[in-house]
């Protein structure tokens, strides 16, 4: 998605233009004329000069289909003006032909960041054409607030409107509204789909746990977390598990408890006693903390990958301020037991520099939990030889062995 005003940027050209043209005498009009013509059709590089700017509260948008080989641009769509692109997704229907993929693309009219304000919103479909290379129109659908995700699902699709949690499927003229959840108390900014269940992270009140009843065509709230987390991305594990990033530069893994049962019923009527009404955001159910950890930058998105060919997965994130990150698992108690003491070790000999205590800092919205810090481990080979020495014996091993032991866990999962 490419951010672009050019509307506004050629409305203050033109205001310059007509200032040189008052500005000008008689005699000099014509030539006047001309230099503010030349000027309001001047195309500035962008390399140079840099992207034009937004005015507040104005958007543009547009879709671009790139060869990824080359970074060739195939088929661009331009948006209409104010329109802000914020979700997109690739999806297939049941109802349509195995071969047939669509593009769905959740679209905001007039979004106005703080205090939030929307016009609308818009789902538009395109289909794939042309081996994949071109997008053709199917049609728009408005709905009432902002898809802010979008998310295959058994030959329909997820789409989140504001709080809302929907079902749909293509229609001819308009995507055709399924099933619908209300729960999510504030705004639904991802959704994770597994089987029957449905994962959604709110914008303030962390995950929760959603199953489908194809027979009631009902999505029921089963689970949820007890704490809150404004949620920037998550990343589904397993079946039972996921990780999640908070805007305050959180991260953790969250997970059901084995006695957990998705088998649960609505009720329509709110008649439900008291004591079976659950606390906090209303499941009856909740998710354990497996790991908690302090990054201190805000992650963007998490991913489940394999960096090298024949390595284990890892949990690889990346920051709003340009870091790479990964958190990998550990697959013995005997590293996890190395690792635990060189932590410890490291943290009362190679403190940081502005003499912060390292523990509170990785603790600092949340108590550390599980978590090793594989980035002050790596300081020990930056550390004196003396410490290092002095640590290694503690730990029943010489410098050269720690030091291995270190490059191997590293090569093991990325590099």
């Amino acid at each position: 998605m490419i951010v672009s005003c050019l509307r506004f940027i050629k409305r203050q050209m033109g205001e310059d233009g007509q200032e040189m043209k008052e500005a000008a005498g008689e005699e000099e009009a014509e030539l006047a004329e001309e230099m503010a013509q030349a000027f309001l059709s001047e195309n500035l590089p962008e390399t140079m000069f840099g992207a034009p700017k937004a005015g507040p509260g104005m958007w543009a948008s547009v879709i671009r289909v790139m060869d990824p080989a080359d970074g060739r641009t195939t088929h661009l769509v331009r948006l209409e003006q104010n329109e802000a692109a914020l979700s997109i997704a690739l999806v297939k229907f049941a109802s349509q032909s195995e071969s047939d993929q669509y593009v769905l693309v959740g679209v905001a009219k007039d979004y106005q960041l703080s205090p939030k304000q929307v016009d609308c919103g818009y789902i538009y479909c395109y289909k794939l054409v042309n081996e994949g290379t071109s997008l053709q129109l199917v049609h728009r659908t408005e709905v009432e607030d902002i898809p802010t995700a979008i998310c295959p699902y058994q030959g329909r699709v997820l789409i989140s409107v504001g709080r809302l949690l929907r079902i749909y499927d293509l229609g001819k003229k308009k995507m055709l509204r399924k099933c619908e959840n209300k729960s999510a108390p504030h705004h639904i900014v991802s959704i994770q789909a597994l089987g029957q269940r449905v994962y959604i992270a709110d914008v303030q009140e962390s995950v929760f746990y959603v199953r489908y009843k194809r027979q009631e065509n009902q999505l029921i709230l089963f689970a949820d977390d007890t704490n809150q987390r404004w949620v920037t991305a998550t990343c589904l594990l397993d079946y039972d598990t996921v990780a999640a990033a908070d805007k305050f530069g959180n991260v953790s893994v969250l997970r059901l408890p084995t006695g957990t049962s998705d088998e649960v019923d609505e009720d329509p009527t709110g008649n439900k006693a008291l004591w079976d009404r659950g606390l906090l955001g209303g499941a009856s159910q909740k998710a354990d903390v497996l790991c908690q950890f302090h990054l201190g930058e805000t992650a963007l998105s998490l991913q489940k990958a394999t960096l090298i060919p024949g390595g284990s997965e890892s949990l690889v994130y990346t920051t709003i301020s340009g870091t790479i990150g990964v958190l990998v698992p550990f697959t013995s108690h005997e590293d996890m037991d190395f690792f635990q003491h060189l932590e410890m070790h490291m943290r009362s000999e190679n403190g940081p520099l502005c003499g912060r205590d390292h523990l509170s800092f990785r603790s600092y919205y949340f108590p550390v939990k599980n978590v090793l810090d594989g980035d002050m481990c790596e300081q020990y080979n930056t550390i004196d030889m003396s410490k290092q020495k002095s640590i290694a014996e503690d730990l029943d091993r010489t410098a050269s062995e720690v030091s291995k032991k270190l490059e191997d866990i590293r090569t093991r999962y990325a590099f």
